[in-house]
């Protein structure tokens, strides 16, 4: 049996991009489905039920993180920031609102697709060494059904925040490095972007933890890593 193409969202109002892009993808076997506008691509997400979303920053209607925002309110589809913005101000801007990868044009389709190719992948192969369930605090991890709930309630966690979590549990009672979990979630290319760990560990301790300030699970180790305290 054929498997199914994945579908991308591609946001972005340069014509001539989005004609690279789409011939770029297309000769890997991906469904390409374009937007001009940010309105436009939100649209397109609620009905197309994509695999990823490719966003441009500069869109004429509304800004690219403004978008990653939005689509954060209802999605958790994986989310490609591609920009002419390289200051590191646009970057977390970007990944606080919910981003998963970065990429800062011009850039290569070879580069392109790996990237793509790499954040699906880490995505469906969050292994959690035989774990089922894990609890600590007020918070359960049901990693069977991808569910996360506290106090009863369920907690929506995008893909990136989640592949954080399973990485915590994984090493639970060590310390794994910044090094460490950034090569585990993001993958060898970003193992020096330890901006990327703080902004995702801060999304972790805000929806987890109940005063996110003083984080009695999700402990910082200076100089070292994070940890995963007080898990059963």
């Amino acid at each position: 049996m054929t498997e199914p193409l994945l579908t991308i969202i591609l946001i972005e109002d340069e014509k001539h991009i989005r004609r690279f892009v789409r011939a770029s993808l297309e000769r890997e076997g991906m469904r390409v489905v374009e937007a001009g506008t940010g309105r436009e691509g939100l649209s397109t997400a609620a009905v197309s039920r994509p695999d990823l979303v490719i966003v441009d920053l500069g869109l004429p209607d509304i800004d690219g993180v403004e978008v990653i925002r939005v689509l954060r309110d209802w999605s958790a589809v994986p989310a490609i920031v591609l920009s002419a913005r390289s200051k590191e101000e646009d970057k977390v801007a970007a990944l606080n609102a919910g981003a998963d990868d970065y990429i800062t044009k011009p850039f290569g389709a070879a580069e392109l697709t790996a990237r793509i190719r790499a954040l699906l992948r880490r995505q469906s192969c969050s292994g959690t060494n035989g774990m089922s369930k894990i609890a600590f605090g007020d918070v359960l991890v049901d990693f069977d059904a991808r569910v996360v709930e506290r106090d009863g309630h369920t907690i929506h966690l995008t893909p990136i925040e989640y592949r954080l979590l399973v990485a915590l549990a994984r090493h639970a009672g060590c310390v794994p490095t910044q090094r460490q979990l950034l090569q585990e979630v993001w993958g060898p290319a970003h193992a020096e972007n330890a901006h990327y760990l703080r902004i995702y560990m801060g999304h972790l301790r805000h929806k987890l933890e109940r005063d996110p300030a003083q984080p009695v699970h999700i402990v910082t180790e200076t100089g070292v890593g994070y940890r995963l305290v007080g898990v059963r």
